[in-house]
């Protein structure tokens, strides 16, 4: 049975300029830059400038512009605008320009297509070569073919209708595996591994180091990738020297064939643009905000005269349908222009005034040019009450945000960390600890490398209270391996 009631809702709704602002926040430079861009092209009423009335001195402010036109010398405009003839000469050039450096064009060629090269250049027929591009579509970025080949077999019937056998599959593989980069097409790490040494050793490079290591890698992988040396060189009866040559010989091979020729490693390399510029002039820090953040935009001012005709054809009546239309469309794209152009500069505003009270917190870490040991714990709640913004605010601005400072380009993300007191009841940042962290493990010996229980104890005689699960959570974060891992011979 249909009912009709009444209920009365309270909601909270965003503005198209803050959500416009709130998505301007998030994007770094580089991106605002072709978000600019991409305003400039939907709207025809921005253009890119400075606006009329900020070009002008204020000395000059009250002048009458006409007057300006009048007052420009005849000489100004020649010096200005008179080009000599030598400049408009393409074969005048310098002493010092002599020397011209061409740069040439480089197109790259995938890591698939590389593999797909070297395919066609074997001499087989076509179903062998459908064979061998299909096994090399299963190939992921780091040269790993993770599909088994029965799994292949069946795609291969029922997406492409081509009957196959295991044993001419692995005959496809094999010849794949001798394709560059060595140790391709393999489907684990030992394998990958194995194929690199076999292939050294069809280049010549067969002596006692590739001889061992390969005998290491076939029957004893397991315990050498749990770095348990002393029972492989028991097993193989090899003394300090051989089975450190032999490890060093592993070593030296590549784990991930693909590596820098991988489509998505191509593609991941991505140039970093500051945010900010932060300079130290004699102990005096100023800050700045990169001129890609703080472009000038302005309203053309054809489209503004326009709409102002019709709005006094609109108060005597005398605007057409045509004009109607014009006139709402010049409106809509002046409003959105206005907006666009307010949310920019409002992006400036938060931006400086995050910036600035980062600064502020961590003054002491910035006057001693980059020591982490002077980085004071800081979390975003510690801004937002700084700048009365909220939490969520500072989050954006931190993301994907960069400083360029004196001694390197820093993201904001490095200056906030979480604290934690000394026995004395100082707070001190967790960065600090890592540092010391770092420095323990760097200065190890390598033979007997220290375990998370004895970083837990040098920190607490350090003065540092910290739990051993702390200590492996901080070694992880790191991305330092475990004592056993870090084993050397």
């Amino acid at each position: 049975m249909l009912k009709q009631r009444l209920q009365q809702k309270l909601l909270q709704k965003l503005s198209p300029q803050q959500i416009q602002l709130i998505k301007l926040l998030e994007v770094p430079t580089m991106q605002l830059e072709q978000r600019i861009k991409k305003e400039l092209e939907e709207n025809p009423i921005l253009e890119e400038g400075r606006e009329e009335n900020s070009e002008m001195d204020d000395s000059r402010m009250d002048e009458d512009p006409d007057k300006e036109k009048d007052e420009i010398s005849l000489e100004e405009f020649k010096d200005e605008y008179d080009i000599p003839a030598y400049r408009l000469n393409a074969r005048n050039r310098s002493h010092d320009d002599e020397k011209v450096v061409e740069i040439p064009f480089s197109a790259g060629v995938s890591f698939h297509e590389n593999l797909s090269n070297q395919l066609g250049m074997r001499i087989i027929d076509d179903h062998k070569q459908a064979l061998g591009h299909y096994i090399l579509g299963n190939i992921d970025d780091d040269g790993y073919l993770r599909r088994d080949l029965e799994n292949i077999i069946d795609d291969l019937a029922f997406s492409l209708n081509i009957s196959t056998t295991l044993e001419e599959l692995r005959d496809i593989l094999l010849m794949i595996q001798e394709f560059d980069p060595h140790g391709v097409g393999a489907r684990n790490l030992q394998e990958c591994l194995i194929l690199q040494l076999e292939r050294h050793a069809r280049e010549g490079r067969d002596n006692e180091e590739t001889k061992n290591a390969h005998v290491i890698l076939t029957d004893f992988f397991e315990e050498f990738t749990r770095k348990h040396y002393d029972k492989i060189q028991n097993r193989m009866n090899l003394n300090d020297q051989q089975m450190k040559f032999a490890i060093n010989e592993i070593i030296r091979l590549n784990p991930k064939p693909g590596g820098d020729l991988s489509d998505s490693n191509m593609q991941s390399y991505h140039q970093i643009v500051p945010d900010f510029v932060l300079e130290d002039n004699d102990g005096i820090l100023e800050l700045s905000l990169n001129s890609k953040n703080a472009p000038d935009l302005r309203i053309n001012s054809l489209y503004a005269n326009m709409l102002k005709s019709y709005n006094e054809e609109r108060k005597i009546q005398n605007q057409n349908k045509n004009q109607k239309e014009a006139a709402v469309y010049v409106r809509q794209k002046v409003e959105s222009a206005k907006w666009f152009m307010e949310a920019i500069r409002q992006r400036q505003h938060t931006l400086i005034l995050t910036m600035n009270a980062i600064m502020e917190f961590q003054k002491e870490y910035f006057r001693s040019g980059g020591d982490e040991m002077r980085l004071r714990p800081m979390i975003l709640k510690d801004i937002s009450e700084r700048t009365s913004l909220d939490i969520s605010t500072i989050s954006r601005v931190a993301n994907s945000k960069y400083i360029q400072t004196d001694w390197g380009i820093f993201p904001l993300k490095y200056f906030f960390s979480e604290g934690l007191q000394t026995d004395t009841g100082e707070e001190v940042s967790t960065r600090e600890i890592k540092k010391i962290l770092e420095e323990c493990v760097q200065g190890e010996d390598k033979r007997r490398p220290v375990t998370d229980d004895k970083l837990a104890l040098i920190l607490k005689q350090k003065g540092y209270l910290i739990a051993r699960r702390t200590v492996a959570k901080y070694r992880e974060q790191l991305n330092l391996p475990v004592a056993r891992l870090r084993k050397e011979l």
